[in-house]
């Protein structure tokens, strides 16, 4: 018994960061974040062996992401034609080297503690989880980055969500494991018998959730203008249809049917609506939904892939407005931040990518500033698919806009077509990011999805309206966009990056005037 008593530790990390994943949507547990987190914390602070350390941090990460991010084995096999094995390999070994980082924050905390005798309190409630946060932080850029499952996400419906738009998802991530902290440290307490360091760790917990409470009262932002009448179309094309060139006309002629049915302020279809070029679309089809847009006063935001050459491709969102309304003709938007292997080949996986039969697979990158579109007296501002994911470039835009004095957006706006993914939990947890978007920034979110989720999103995060996944329908509703600036916007994730680097420094401090006390 004894002679397996080192593999106890890595274990139950390992189904810990599998039952964490119940902390995201569709479950939304998020008390389960914090348990899960104070859990690893307390194992890590207990361990006397780095090695073991970095290996319980590795197991969670990798029943983490493995468990939370099984459905890209859909868009792989199921829709991306590769074999299962090599599909699942794949998935596997992306997972392993994603848990690598969850590894260092815990492998570079116990090292801390070891060196700087921090010890097991400071330790668990400021240093684990500043090297938490940072390599969340740092998530979002390795590989083109991959922020998904990120800790703060799991709190769009608590009280830690009114640290959104101050400090943003990664905000959330620090706060969330400072109080996971608090709950090793009151373990460690009532084990030493401290009733001092007791009181200490629930007044922290406590002041935690009561801070992030208060601050959701707080109105960052305020009414912009008058309401516009939006219509988010989803089309409910099956993912193996989309590309089939023996269907694409039928698909053609049902989103030339559902767009003329209403007139709105703005019409807005999915990602790849259009799934081909416009110079292959049928004669005249065009030439019909712009004789529609003038006729009736609409805006028409279409998504379709455009072709700048013959080796120049972009996915992007064409905006159509009334040649009457004062506007640009024709806005175009390209997606910046494009998925590595389905829309662009990293260098050196070109023998990955030929595995798939994946179309429209290598795109040409567009500008990360780009302008909103103007809709009466309202500015949209556009990302495509995963680009929402990326909260610090959203927020950029923004910045710059005010930075520059142009028309700040106030409203947001989503495209995406993430049936490759099919009837998974990847649904409800991209919906829960794009509401983590609109908490950080108090701007409204407009989300026109192929097979789901369709929803509008207010200001505050919440989910006014949505269409059932794998449906054919739209919504139809009125809009008042916000104006004004969150922190987030102005500062974006930095605040959160320098306080997890002073937390570090502050316990290393106090940790060495400990030491000189004694």
């Amino acid at each position: 018994m004894r002679r397996f008593r080192p593999l106890l530790f890595p274990v139950i990390s390992f189904l810990t960061g599998i039952l964490t994943v119940f902390s995201f949507a569709p479950y939304g547990i998020w008390g389960f974040q914090i348990l899960c987190l104070a859990i690893l914390s307390g194992i890590i602070v207990c361990q006397e062996k780095t090695r073991l350390a970095f290996f319980c941090g590795w197991g969670y990460g990798f029943a983490c992401f493995g468990a939370g991010l099984y459905w890209m084995f859909v868009s792989l096999h199921v829709h991306g034609g590769m074999n299962a094995l090599p599909a699942a390999m794949g998935i596997a070994l992306l997972t392993m080297f994603m848990g690598l980082l969850p590894a260092s924050a815990c492998l570079l905390a116990h090292l801390q503690m070891k060196r700087f005798k921090t010890g097991r309190y400071l330790t668990a409630m400021m240093v684990f989880p500043a090297f938490w946060t940072i390599f969340e932080w740092l998530r979002g850029w390795i590989l083109s980055g991959l922020p998904w499952l990120s800790t703060g996400y799991a709190f769009t419906d608590s009280p830690m969500a009114g640290y959104a738009p101050v400090m943003g998802v990664f905000g959330i991530s620090l706060m969330a494991s400072i109080a996971a902290g608090t709950l090793s440290g009151l373990y460690l307490a009532f084990r030493d018998h401290s009733k001092s360091l007791m009181l200490v760790t629930v007044v922290v917990f406590v002041l935690l959730l009561s801070l992030g409470k208060s601050l959701r009262q707080v109105e960052w932002t305020t009414v912009k203008g008058n309401p516009i009448h939006v219509r988010l179309l989803q089309g409910n094309i099956a993912q193996e249809a989309k590309f089939n060139p023996r269907q694409i006309y039928a698909m053609l002629d049902q989103y030339s049917n559902m767009i003329p049915r209403q007139p709105a302020d703005v019409i807005v279809t999915p990602e790849t609506a259009v799934p081909i070029y416009p110079q292959l679309l049928p004669a005249g089809y065009l030439d019909s939904l712009t004789a529609f847009v003038d006729s009736s006063g609409s805006h028409l935001a279409l998504g379709i892939p455009l072709s700048d050459s013959r080796t120049v491709y972009t996915n992007s969102l064409v905006v159509v407005s009334p040649k009457d309304s004062g506007n640009e003709r024709v806005y175009r938007y390209n997606k910046h931040h494009l998925v590595p292997f389905g829309e662009f080949v990293p260098f050196g996986f070109r023998w990955f990518v030929n595995m798939m039969h994946i179309p429209l697979g290598d795109f040409k990158r567009g500008d990360l500033i780009q302008q909103p579109f103007p809709v009466k007296d309202q500015w949209i501002l556009p990302n495509i698919c995963y680009e929402d994911i990326f909260g610090e470039e959203i927020a950029a835009r923004l910045r710059d806009e005010h930075a520059s004095g142009r028309p700040v957006a106030s409203i947001l706006l989503n495209i995406s077509n993430i049936a490759w993914f099919g009837d998974t939990i990847a649904l409800p947890q991209h919906l829960q990011i794009s509401r983590m978007r609109s908490l950080e920034t108090g701007r409204p979110m407009l989300r026109a999805t192929n097979t789901g989720t369709t929803a509008f999103i207010d200001e505050y995060g919440e989910v006014v309206q949505q269409l059932p996944p794998y449906v054919q329908g739209e919504l139809s509703f009125h809009v008042a966009g916000t104006q004004g600036m969150t922190p987030y916007i102005l500062f974006g994730n930095t605040p959160t990056v320098i306080l997890s680097v002073l937390l570090i420094i502050l316990a290393c401090l106090t940790a060495r005037f400990r030491q000189k006390r004694l």
